[in-house]
């Protein structure tokens, strides 16, 4: 079940998650979120740790994913080297 609510906007662009929605999906003070928007639509995602099952999924994705382009582990470190010294 989808939770819905109405909520407005203040003088400093800021948004209230109603009390409700702010329960049911865990979200506390200080919690981060990326926000996209487009059109007339505005979508919150919640940035944390992924879930254990779900971090499992994305591993063996980015696993298939490098033996399918021939990636290997010193072609990631190399990127990863290159990409601190760029800082």
């Amino acid at each position: 079940m989808q939770n819905l609510d109405v909520t407005r906007m203040s003088v400093k662009g800021q948004v209230v998650i109603p009390g409700d929605i702010r329960q049911a999906l865990g979200l506390v003070t200080g919690t981060k979120f990326v926000v996209a928007g487009e059109g007339d639509t505005v979508i919150l995602r919640k940035i944390g740790r992924p879930a254990l099952e779900e971090a499992e999924r994305l591993f063996g994705a980015s696993r298939k994913f490098a033996r399918r382009t021939g990636l290997k582990k010193a072609d990631v470190k190399k990127a990863i080297r290159k990409s601190r010294a760029d800082k």
